[in-house]
């Protein structure tokens, strides 16, 4: 049984997934940072809910195009790592780095977007964030971003097995970095230098547009320093979560979520000039 989910990657990485969203699910619950949660049972379901029809439109519509396009380009030798000629660890290891720099890219594009960023408040809408809320994104916001992903992925020339490594260490930091779990401020310090930690991705979901507009990185939290657009905040419990204006028990729902971005254009207020940054 062990042996067959370390030989067949995408149940590797759905293992790995899985069990990192149970784990902090309910040590979550024990050691919150942000208390007085209620109906976590169900703010997860839905979640769950939405992050499970996700996984299968993908896999039902873009699973075979992924493999035609990636293929299609290593077979013409077509792409940057292509190119390279890298021996085997040196490749994974570049495959993830610049893979996430498109992740950091194309997160920012969201906020920056109109368009897209109709889609992308659905994440932000959540104002109890935990770490089912890694799972909370559009259908819509998806679809686009697993199209736009068939085009990136022959330029940069990584395969699907790079794709699948990648995605397996992405899930499970996106589920901690999301959760609401107690993370001691030296600890998250230290793993800050490197990862995006709760710490910083709390300050994402600030409902105050300036905040919410910064801490882009998916894995690597060097992104945001390289590209200045890194923020902290001394006190995380000060932070209100969520988006501002809108009625929460109203696009709290699964069919609210899915309505969110063809039912209301969300203001924004404008970002200040200078804003202040913590290392």
């Amino acid at each position: 049984m062990f042996t067959a989910v370390f030989d067949d990657p995408v149940t590797l990485k759905t293992a790995g997934a899985t069990l990192a969203l149970a784990t902090l699910w309910l040590v979550e619950g024990v050691l919150p940072m942000f208390e007085g949660r209620s109906a976590r049972a169900r703010h997860g379901a839905r979640n769950l809910a939405l992050g499970v029809g996700n996984a299968a439109v993908t896999a039902l519509i873009f699973a075979a195009a992924t493999l035609l396009v990636t293929e299609g380009a290593r077979e013409r030798g077509f792409g940057l790592l292509h190119a390279l000629g890298l021996p085997g660890w040196a490749r994974i290891a570049l495959a993830v780095v610049i893979f996430d720099a498109w992740q950091y890219l194309w997160h920012r594009l969201n906020h920056r977007v109109p368009f897209l960023w109709r889609f992308h408040q659905v994440h932000h809408s959540d104002a109890e964030l935990d770490a089912t809320s890694g799972l909370r994104f559009h259908t819509g916001e998806i679809v686009l971003s697993s199209v736009a992903r068939l085009a990136v992925l022959p330029i940069l020339g990584l395969t699907v097995a790079e794709v699948l490594v990648y995605e397996t260490i992405l899930l499970p930091i996106i589920l901690f970095h999301h959760s609401n779990l107690r993370v001691p401020g030296a600890v998250d310090r230290r793993l800050r230098w490197l990862i995006v930690t709760p710490w910083m991705h709390w300050v994402h979901h600030s409902d105050h547009q300036p905040e919410t507009d910064s801490n882009y990185s998916s894995i690597f939290s060097f992104w945001d320093r390289a590209f200045r657009s890194f923020r902290l905040r001394a006190e995380p419990r000060d932070i209100r979560l969520g988006l501002e204006n809108l009625d929460r028990s109203e696009w709290g729902t699964l069919r609210g979520m899915l309505a969110m971005p063809f039912r209301r254009r969300r203001g924004r207020t404008s970002a200040p000039t200078d804003p202040d940054r913590m290392p």
